[in-house]
């Protein structure tokens, strides 16, 4: 059972809120992981649905909104009306500007109230939820002490979501405005690809499992590749997405995130503390992207016309570039895609490429890692087999469908010896009969908790930057644009190149199925 506390979202409003946020706090509520005496405080500059009236929500109003929210994420599951009942007084709204002090005196107020109504003891949970330009008027208002109650009883934390800066010198902007007035044990970045059961698991299948630690290595590993695609386009978004890019928006933190706790050793403890010193130290482990070799590491893309996914449905897209012109925008050197190939040069990674990428339009909507194994020295089937035995592979897939897959070859039943790959799966859903929770259930809960395990630390989100840095200065100098690839397909020409100069191939899917290899005795 969480501790009572009162929770503030700001950016109420939102999408997030709406599509992630509340329906969280409702499925924790649901579990009992939020006690009776707990608060939802809504606070976003929203006055009225019907915005020419100008007159602020009420809270039944927002409670109407929250209502809706969950039983749109729910779907068939619907809203308990029981336990909703339990919930509904516990929801509150505030109008503000979020640079406002007065607006946030009206909160700080609000909560010292609701502290006395509802038993929450002092404790605050500020969730951030807002586009980037509003952190910093909410974390300098915060940091007043009649909003923090500092000196109350109680606790005050802060969840802040991503983007943590646009470069390693905002990242640091960032965490020195955050340090003015908070801790960095109150601090939370969230990203929410962390608290995704798979994700998690990869601690457990790396250090549970004795049978990986001797062979998670350069010495038995020919590469890693880390693939996170989207079938959407960003012609709705290009407003966000133009200040992006893919770089930034997925492959700064998701996607290196993964790459950390992949590649990390292991930590000393199961603290937060010990966990993100590794991650640290791989980060700072990279090999630098400079130089004459720069063009070879890096692929940015831009998808062009023509068609893409749209929830299973096929749409139309006149390209990036056109969306962004009709809305009067220049976006001739956005990338929507972005594939890189990195070293970690240590005692464990020395000399085998790790090879990302991610972009919007692609044929399918996946996140997985794929660590492929060296072949078998000298295989007794080198001589006789029409082609190469395909090498082994574990997959580690975080969405569709969270889970795991182990290939290796094996015999097709039959007098002739032919071989084929074959999977060993392992998925959430069918091993334990239950729905792996949302990510921001647990972040939520952990937040609540105090655990930072699964959040990013200040010297982490920097030590990130510092790595894509030099990428983001010579793609922002290169006013030429980024190769255009058709919707559908896996991206420009220039990311297969990446890796198959090297004698290497993309996991194109993860539906990919190898040929029956014919062989001779």
């Amino acid at each position: 059972m969480a501790h009572p506390c009162a929770i503030v979202i700001f950016g109420a409003s939102g999408d997030l809120s709406k599509l992630k946020l509340v329906p969280a706090v409702y499925e924790m509520f649901s579990h009992g992981l939020l006690p009776d005496s707990f608060v939802l405080v809504g606070y976003a500059r929203s006055t009225h649905k019907d915005r020419e009236k100008k007159i602020p929500w009420t809270d039944e109003e927002y409670r109407k909104d929250c209502y809706d929210a969950i039983k749109a994420a729910r779907g068939k599951k619907g809203v308990d009306e029981k336990l909703w009942a339990k919930m509904v007084n516990n929801i509150y709204y505030i109008a503000g500007q979020y640079d406002s002090a007065e607006d946030h005196a009206r909160l700080a107020k609000r909560l010292l109230e609701l502290d006395k109504t509802h038993d929450t003891a002092g404790n605050r949970l500020f969730y951030i939820s807002t586009p980037p330009e509003a952190f910093e008027p909410i974390i300098s208002r915060l940091g007043e002490r009649e909003v923090r109650h500092e000196n109350g009883p109680g606790w005050s934390r802060l969840i802040i979501e991503k983007p943590f800066g646009t470069s390693l010198a905002t990242a640091k902007a960032l965490n020195q405005l955050l340090y003015k007035s908070w801790k960095e044990e109150q601090i939370f970045r969230i990203d929410h690809y962390l608290g995704k059961e798979t994700v998690q698991n990869l601690m457990v299948l790396r250090f549970a499992n004795s049978i990986f630690e001797p062979i998670w290595n350069y010495k038995y590993i020919d590469h890693i590749q880390i693939t996170v695609s989207e079938t959407l386009s960003a012609d709705d978004r290009v407003g966000y997405y133009d200040k992006s890019g893919a770089l930034r928006d997925m492959i700064q933190n998701h996607i290196f995130q993964l790459m950390a706790l992949v590649a990390m050793e292991p930590p000393a403890a199961l603290d937060a503390q010990s966990i993100r010193d590794e991650k640290v130290k791989v980060y700072k482990s990279i090999r630098p992207l400079r130089g004459a070799r720069f063009d070879h590491m890096a692929v940015r893309g831009q998808y062009g016309p023509g068609e893409y996914l749209k929830k299973g449905q096929k749409a139309p897209t006149k390209g990036y570039a056109a969306a962004a012109k009709e809305r009067g925008i220049d976006s001739t050197v956005t990338e929507t895609f972005a594939a890189v190939k990195l070293y970690i040069d240590n005692w464990r990674w020395s000399g085998m490429p790790f090879y990302i990428r991610t972009g919007k339009c692609l044929p399918e909507k996946l996140s997985e890692v794929v660590v492929r194994f060296r072949g078998a020295p000298q295989t007794l089937f080198q001589k006789q087999c029409e082609t190469a035995v395909y090498p082994n592979d574990l997959i580690v897939r975080i969405q569709p469908e969270e889970g795991l897959s182990w290939r290796l070859n094996g015999k097709v039943p039959g007098g002739a010896m032919n071989i084929k790959s074959v999977a060993l799966d392992f998925l959430y859903k069918s091993a334990f009969n239950v729905e792996a929770p949302e990510a921001y259930e647990r972040l939520i809960g952990d937040a609540v908790e105090g655990d930072q395990t699964l959040f990013i630390r200040g010297d982490e989100a920097e030590a990130a930057w510092s790595v894509l840095d030099p990428v983001v200065d010579a793609w922002a100098n290169d006013k030429s644009p980024p190769q255009q690839y058709q919707p559908g397909s896996w991206g420009p020409k220039k990311s297969f190149d990446l890796i198959e100069n090297d004698g290497r191939r993309w996991m194109y899917s993860t539906g990919e199925v190898e040929p029956v290899i014919a062989c001779s005795l």
